[in-house]
């Protein structure tokens, strides 16, 4: 541990000009005493680590002294793929040896481009989580992660979505973040399925590696994957009829696809531009609560509960603006 630790020292010093005691203490999760004792230790094995006395004092190398300890293994060049997600990195307990990866790629840049990973940290960030939900990542997560890197086979307990639990043996291919909820992709069975990651009750990762399926495209798998689950959702049919701005705001009110293929496929607009569509929706619940978003820029024709759900809106709408 302390070995990593003291390199990890040389590649800060080595990326940067100079850093205090308290930078490098923050940076390395020490104290400033152990950071202290880590320099006299690297001096004494021959590293010129120098130490700037006074209040804007720090250290700093002497000399452009570079260390050559800067080859990525291969689970940092694996990750460092991964480093524009920070927050996906520290859920699957890969903080650590991004920080490596990135460390040993900034000592590895020529003086004039050192600036270069802040810079583009400092433009360029990915916040995957949705608005208002809550970033709890799933316990088990760090698990599944292993053994999604190491091509280890899985035993886990997973709480289907009627409550039952039940035992499944798993070879994980990939885990996917898609609107702040993690999906382990494993195959079982042998297809190829997808699970939520916060059902999982119980994971044990066994010691069998399992060979993967060159074939298999875990972005290919997952665009399918999610077209087809949005697709099943949308079980039911609305006929509406659209102002123009209704049908521009359709798709940005309903599934957009959804919203999208209603519009493109109504039939030629009246002698006031309305068109009729027809919507697929994922309920009558659900297409009252998205269409009441269009107000009076929509009209729907059936079903025909739906349509008195409306007209009751509006009745109650119009009585109330009206006692103004």
């Amino acid at each position: 541990m302390r070995a990593a630790r003291l390199i990890q020292l040389v590649l800060l010093l080595q990326s940067r000009a100079s850093m205090t005691g308290a930078e490098l203490a923050r940076q390395l999760e020490v104290s400033e005493r152990t950071v202290a004792r880590d320099v006299l230790a690297l001096s004494e094995a021959g590293v010129p680590v120098y130490a700037d006395r006074g209040r804007t004092g720090g250290y700093r190398l002497v000399g452009g002294y570079r260390t050559r300890l800067t080859g990525l293994g291969r689970s940092e060049a694996e990750v460092l793929f991964l480093s524009g997600v920070p927050s996906a990195l520290r859920e699957m307990g890969l903080a650590d040896v991004a920080s490596a990866a990135r460390l040993k790629v900034s000592a590895a840049l020529l003086p004039e481009l050192s600036d270069a990973p802040a810079a583009a940290a400092q433009r360029f960030h990915l916040d995957a989580p949705g608005w208002w939900q809550p970033a709890e990542a799933p316990p088990l997560l760090p698990a599944m992660a292993d053994a999604v890197w190491d091509d280890r086979r899985l035993t886990a307990r997973y709480r289907r979505r009627d409550g039952e639990e039940v035992e499944r043996e798993l070879e994980p291919y990939g885990l996917v973040l898609k609107a702040g909820v993690w999906y382990l992709v494993a195959r079982a069975d042998p297809a190829f399925r997808s699970y939520r990651a916060d059902r999982f009750t119980a994971v044990t990762v066994g010691e069998e590696r399992f060979v993967r399926d060159g074939t298999f495209d875990l972005p290919a798998f997952w665009e399918e994957h999610a077209a087809r689950f949005a697709r099943s959702l949308l079980r039911d049919r609305v006929v509406l009829r659209l102002t123009p701005e209704g049908a521009r705001r359709l798709p940005h009110v309903t599934d957009a696809r959804a919203g999208r293929e209603a519009v493109d496929g109504a039939g030629a607009p009246d002698a006031r531009g309305w068109i009729t569509a027809v919507l697929a929706v994922e309920g009558p619940e659900v297409a009252y609560e998205q269409l009441l978003a269009l107000g009076p820029e929509a009209e729907v024709l059936e079903p025909p509960e739906l349509r008195a759900r409306f007209a009751e809106a509006a009745a109650r709408g119009a009585a109330l603006y009206g006692e103004g």
